[in-house]
């Protein structure tokens, strides 16, 4: 491993190190996650057309991403995906997804205080966020959102890690809750994993993200049984591929441990 450049310490797994402005900010009651009229269509194609020049330049220069086995998503255009992936990145996993998956278009789930951020909250949801409901009724829609989405060959993005550790290195443990939507849908899973290795100039390690997958959802095994089977293939898979990873721009030790 290289010299660190940083260390975070943390007592949980869950803890924060990334708050937006407005951390608290919950959805309003008449928040809508499908949106179909043509102000927000509109919008939504010229926000999206923007973002992936964007992402080109930023992912490129800033965060030195490249991909491995990206050529696997091709077929999602015809299947759809739920894409699961390691959260590293507070900007570039906001586009790293949507160059993985281009030319699909992705939609993401997202925590309600990221819609709360000055201007760009008001973007995202053009953009394909997906807000994490707090009550049962938006919990429905948000069920019913991805599953259309689904329906309609997209990609989903969804970081079961929850909470943003810039620069981590290894998978965090997450739970197979997330994994009812490629069950319930019968899509297919994708595993997208972000490792950080050494460059030949700079001090940042470059961002190579690695693809696996599909993962098919057991059809014969109860609901249940099914998540949490593709969550262990999923995760798995996610630890095996971090191993790649090798430099630590940032180093995160636990609190008490020697």
């Amino acid at each position: 491993m290289s010299k660190e450049k940083a260390v975070r310490y943390y007592q949980s797994f869950t803890q924060d190190f990334v708050e937006s402005k407005n951390q608290n900010y919950t959805l309003p009651e008449d928040y809508r996650w499908i949106r179909t009229d043509f102000r927000s269509r509109f919008l939504s194609g010229l926000a999206y057309g923007l973002a992936i020049a964007f992402s080109t330049v930023y992912c490129r220069l800033c965060l030195h991403v490249g991909f491995v086995n990206r050529k696997i998503l091709k077929n999602t255009r015809k299947t759809g995906a739920v894409v699961y992936s390691n959260h590293t990145q507070p900007v570039g996993d906001v586009f790293a997804p949507a160059l993985a998956c281009f030319p699909n278009r992705i939609y993401t789930l997202v925590s309600p205080a990221n819609l709360g951020i000055p201007f760009l909250g008001n973007v995202l949801p053009y953009l394909g966020a997906l807000p994490l409901a707090g009550t049962l009724s938006g919990m429905k829609e948000l069920n019913k959102a991805v599953a259309l989405r689904l329906e309609q060959k997209k990609c989903v993005i969804i970081y079961p890690e929850a909470h943003v550790w810039e620069y981590y290195t290894e998978i965090r443990p997450f739970s197979s809750s997330s994994f009812k939507f490629p069950v319930k849908c019968q899509t297919p899973a994708y595993a997208m994993t972000v490792t950080y290795q050494k460059r030949k100039f700079g001090k940042k390690p470059k961002a190579v993200i690695y693809l696996d997958g599909p993962f098919v959802p057991n059809s014969a095994l109860p609901p249940k049984a099914a998540e949490k089977q593709l969550r262990d293939a999923v995760f798995t898979c996610m630890k095996e591929r971090s191993r790649n990873s090798n430099c630590q721009y940032i180093r995160y030790e636990k609190i008490g441990e020697p």
